[in-house]
């Protein structure tokens, strides 16, 4: 019996290197726990680099092109020459000082007497109205 100890012991020993060498080839497999195990390095946060100064946005001169408005909105918000921009301003206010936006549909504005002038309807999306007031704009 000893002898048959001693060559299983002798076969497992020339299976060891092997074994060992396959294991030197193959990477390590990670479990969940050894990755949750090591600490994470977080490298340090590099100094934040200064910009050059910026120049003031400058506006578009297109829309700051000072425009008359016809004599239906001019009722509405002036008569004096003003730019796109300052239009679109001044007919808002006029639509929130009315209450003219549609309760339900905040994007649709109701038009009143002095409005269906301008729209030709009784309703406009505020996204349309931009392009019907460009008609009475020169």
């Amino acid at each position: 019996m000893a002898t048959a100890k001693k060559a299983a012991s002798k076969t497992a020993a020339a299976k060891k290197p092997a074994a060992r060498k396959a294991a030197a080839k193959a990477p390590a497999k990670k479990t969940a726990a050894t990755k949750a195990a090591k600490p994470v390095v977080k490298k340090a946060a590099a100094a934040p680099k200064k910009a050059p100064a910026k120049k003031a946005r400058q506006p578009n001169a297109a829309f700051m092109k000072a425009l008359t408005p016809s004599a239906a909105l001019a009722a509405v918000i002036g008569d004096k020459a003003m730019p796109r921009t300052e239009v679109t301003k001044r007919l808002w206010d006029y639509i929130k000082k009315n209450s003219l936006q549609d309760a339900a549909k905040k994007t649709m504005i109701n038009a009143d007497e002095k409005l269906k002038a301008i729209f030709k309807k009784a309703q406009v999306s505020m996204f349309e109205m931009t392009k019907l007031i460009s008609e009475h704009l020169k």
